[in-house]
């Protein structure tokens, strides 16, 4: 699907400003918007909106369909009644410059169930309706998930395959009664995901009035400590315990010399194909509910995946196996239509990958930073782009540009300056105008490039579990010159809307 030629920023809500510890969809969200109109972009990229998982990450996500109750705006709840004023006080260590996960979970978390209580007794007939019709139309994954979560916070976040074994095999005796015994928290986690999807959808509302487009993010994985595996488990690749006798990542590469050991549970792709792929039409349905484009991440593992045994404690040792192919897409194109995917075809890309994006008309990916090693002939130099590209300075895996930069080689700055014909004092905004002039349909700039930040603001390293999703910015870094460089080049390359003319 050919896109609209456009620019657009790359920021996830975690790392907007806001008062209680993190960015969520509060006020900041709509400035933000405001700041995106301001800059001449079409386009709002954010990473996966599902709760996060293991490392803080968002690629590791406890569902397939719910949203981070972590992004749910505490002061909204507040307007509604059901915090107080003085609740919305964070404690000491919550605010800091970057998203402390130790002291703002439980803050909110605890926030979250104060704001639940008030609703059973305060909620107006009108709200208890939207709530209730909220309920009916996402019981599909809503009342799993819901009991899921329940549940692990039962049994102290134990992996579900260690719980008490009638509800680990889900023996229908024992899920009702869990359901009775446990009703008021399974009310509270449903009572989180309606506010997230209620919130959420409100800005994406606004944004899309201010025609703003929000490009969505499906990790191809999700964790094993998630509803679906727990409620699906014919699905995903476990032995007769429940456990993953092999699990995902990716062999050796560019960011890591013993490859990426992301320990998710693989697809049993054949129980798939049985189903008719049912599985996978029912979450890019609903992930087309929550945003406007979809980034498709890890697209390489639907054509093959690296497998992993379980044992094993680096990604080094595997085997490439086949995925399902064009099967997958077919099926979903048949139940859903032609939809705007970019598939994120970074990594070990082989002709059959290439094969299965073009056959599907997917926009690959050109990352900039990747652009200067090796000849002309660089797929990521910006002379080699194709329309059906979308391309970044970098991306949330990458250091900023400002640190990629600080790391290289002398010879290697000398090649970056020659080939872009700057000094490299602003190679930020020289990667900027460079990824702006690509004659690629799309472009994303991350917003650490547009602040110039280095790299102590990178979002995320791979293959370190710790330490990183925590970066925020604060308006204060936020400059005049930002806004109005960003929409002169979106002006300069046409990417403004401006009809090709001749």
């Amino acid at each position: 699907m050919r896109f609209p030629r456009a620019s657009g920023v790359l920021l996830h809500p975690t790392s907007l400003p806001g008062p209680h510890g993190s960015g969520d969809f509060g006020p900041a969200a709509y400035h933000f918007v405001d700041w995106l109109v301001a800059a001449g972009q079409k386009l709002w990229q954010i990473l996966p909106l599902g709760g996060i998982g293991p490392g803080n990450s968002p690629y590791m996500s406890s569902s397939a369909f719910a949203g981070n109750v972590l992004l749910i705006d505490l002061g909204e709840l507040q307007q509604r009644g059901w915090l107080l004023p003085e609740e919305l006080e964070p404690p000491l260590g919550v605010c800091g410059r970057r998203l402390d996960f130790a002291a703002v979970v439980p803050f909110r978390m605890d926030r979250l169930a104060r704001a639940a209580q008030r609703f059973e007794t305060r909620a107006t007939p009108e709200e208890r309706a939207d709530f209730d019709a909220f309920r009916a139309s996402h019981a599909d994954w809503l009342d799993d998930h819901a009991l899921f979560m329940t549940l692990a916070e039962a049994h102290g976040w134990r992996d579900w395959s260690d719980w008490d074994a009638p509800l680990a095999a889900r023996e229908p005796a024992a899920l009702a009664e869990a359901r009775v015994l446990h009703a008021q928290r399974i009310a509270f986690w449903n009572f989180c995901q309606w506010c997230f999807y209620r919130q959420w959808l409100a800005l994406k509302a606004y944004a899309n009035g201010r025609d703003i487009e929000v490009i969505g993010d499906a990790p191809i994985f999700i964790a094993y400590q998630s509803a679906e595996v727990w409620a699906r488990r014919e699905l995903f690749e476990l032995d007769a315990r429940g456990k993953p006798a092999a699990v995902a990542g990716v062999p050796p590469d560019a960011f890591s010399d013993t490859g990426q050991r992301w320990g998710n549970p693989l697809y049993r792709w054949k129980a798939h194909a049985k189903e008719g792929y049912a599985w996978w039409v029912q979450r890019i349905r609903r992930t087309f509910e929550l945003v406007d484009l979809v980034r498709i991440d890890h697209f390489r593992g639907f054509a093959g995946y690296w497998e992993i045994p379980a044992t094993e404690t680096t990604a080094v040792k595997g085997r490439w196996l086949p995925g399902p192919g064009d099967a997958l897409f077919k099926a979903i194109a048949k139940a859903l239509g032609p939809l705007p995917i970019i598939a994120e075809d970074l990594g070990v890309i082989t002709p059959d990958v290439t094969a299965l994006r073009k056959k599907f008309a997917f926009p690959g990916m050109r990352i900039l930073q990747f652009a200067f090693d090796g000849g002309s002939g660089n797929a990521y130099l910006p002379h080699n782009h194709d329309v059906d590209s979308v391309v970044y300075t970098g991306t949330h895996d990458n250091d900023t540009t400002i640190g990629w930069w600080a790391s290289l080689t002398d010879s290697q700055r000398a090649r970056v300056r020659d080939y872009l014909g700057t000094d490299g004092s602003e190679i930020h905004w020289d990667l900027i105008r460079a990824a702006s002039a690509s004659v690629a349909d799309t472009v994303v700039h991350p917003m650490q490039d547009v602040l110039g930040l280095g790299g102590e603001h990178r979002m995320n390293l791979p293959g370190k579990g710790e330490g990183y999703w925590e970066w925020r910015f604060d308006w204060s870094q936020v400059r005049p010159e930002h806004a109005q460089r960003l929409a002169h080049l979106t002006r300069l390359f046409r990417r403004d809307g401006t009809p090709l003319q001749g």
